[in-house]
């Protein structure tokens, strides 16, 4: 390929980025089941897409580097340190398209890593940290954070008083983010785990439940497919995830 081919291409790719910078963002956090392990297969992306999950230039994504790119499964391919494959972010964001054409060009800031407990959330450690980075930069191209989106809590039911004790602290983290980015009513929408490491994986639902926060609402996994493991959710299972968190997010 010659100079003036390359550079023409660089141009248009340039112009079409320019032209789909996102309007709404939304953050993706937690751990493995919000990050995805559906779809992998021995241990490897198997590149299995369903239409739930299709990409589209209306679905943008925040990248390791911090450079918006079309949206497409993996999302947390270059974030979480394990293998990952299909969770709710792509079907959440399609399924938000569908229903509200007016909320413009999406952009998802994937920032979930797997097998982490909401004690590595709290304010002013790395994956706190990094989280409110990575909503900064993506919000310094302008557009308008939309939500939090929350899928965590399976690394919480091995002690009890950690299951115990997870609504204060997820209510104090809420509090953290909403201050650290000036959003005072960050809209919060937190997925109810149905799985766990664990043994304690009813008494971290009975707390998630008591939760209490302005401007969060709460769906609930109890019932879904899981894959062999137990403990992570079926491609099937993630898009229904996906669903669930759209329809809480447009009540808002």
């Amino acid at each position: 390929m010659n100079r003036l081919v390359w550079l023409t291409i660089l141009c248009c790719s340039t112009l079409v980025s320019s032209q789909n910078k996102p309007q709404s963002i939304f953050i993706l956090a937690g751990q493995s089941n919000m990050a995805g392990r559906a779809g992998i297969i021995n241990g490897q992306w198997g590149n299995e897409v369903p239409p739930e999950c299709k990409p589209s230039p209306q679905i943008q994504r925040l990248s390791a580097k911090l450079v918006w790119e079309e949206a497409h499964d993996p999302l947390h391919v270059d974030i979480d340190h394990r293998v990952s494959g299909i969770g709710p972010g792509m079907s959440f964001a399609n399924a938000v398209l569908a229903k509200d054409p007016n909320i413009g060009v999406i952009g998802l800031v994937p920032c979930a890593v797997g097998g982490t407990s909401i004690d590595e959330w709290k304010k002013g450690m790395k994956l706190y940290n990094d989280m409110i980075d990575r909503t900064k930069a993506a919000l310094k191209d302008g557009g308008s954070l939309r939500a939090l989106l929350w899928y965590q809590g399976e690394s919480d039911t091995s002690v009890l008083q950690e299951a115990e004790t997870y609504k204060v602290k997820f209510e104090k983290f809420v509090v953290d983010v909403r201050a650290d980015l000036q959003a005072p009513t960050l809209p919060v929408v937190q997925v109810i785990v149905t799985s766990g490491d664990g043994d304690f994986v009813k008494e971290m639902r009975e707390n998630q439940k008591t939760i209490n926060l302005p401007n969060l609402k709460q769906v609930d996994s109890k019932g879904l497919e899981l894959q062999l493991d137990n403990l992570h959710l079926t491609i099937e299972s993630e898009i229904k995830v996906g669903h669930m968190l759209a329809d809480a997010f447009l009540q808002f």
